[in-house]
């Protein structure tokens, strides 16, 4: 992914976005390289700019809970930001999991980027707010 080839994208299973980058680093470590950790996570951190978890909720609907970016390593730490969130408000009569997505507010660090590439996107998208679901699609 660091190689100069723009657009990778991958599975890492994880329960959260930031267990995805320590995922990584054991995958790395398991290779059988050796190097030393900081470097790994540098490598890792320069690499991927988004991580979105996907996650199966109540009643087995498969649903994006959580879009995070990468914006660097900060000591021994990832620098993240959580853009999107998505929060489980109940379950309905089904017993299937009803919630909104949440816009944090924070606009990502990638954006400047996106847009050199011909994708820009709307600011509004990233003003602090809840999403609220369409209607329900029958399943």
């Amino acid at each position: 992914m660091n190689t100069g080839h723009e657009g990778s994208l991958t599975t890492v299973h994880a329960n959260d976005t930031r267990e995805a980058l320590g995922r990584l680093e054991i995958m790395v470590g398991m290779a059988g390289f050796d190097l030393p950790q900081w470097v790994i996570r540098r490598q890792i951190a320069g690499a991927i700019h988004l991580v979105v978890q996907v996650s199966r909720l109540l009643g087995g609907t498969r649903k994006v809970v959580k879009v995070s970016e990468v914006t660097g390593v900060e000591g021994e730490n990832y620098a993240m930001q959580d853009l999107f969130v998505f929060k489980q408000t109940g379950v309905d009569d089904q017993r299937r999991a009803l919630g909104c997505f949440h816009a944090t507010g924070l606009r990502p660090h990638c954006l400047e980027r996106l847009a050199a590439l011909g994708e820009e996107l709307p600011l509004e998208l990233f003003e602090r707010r809840i999403l609220h679901p369409g209607p329900r699609r029958a399943t």
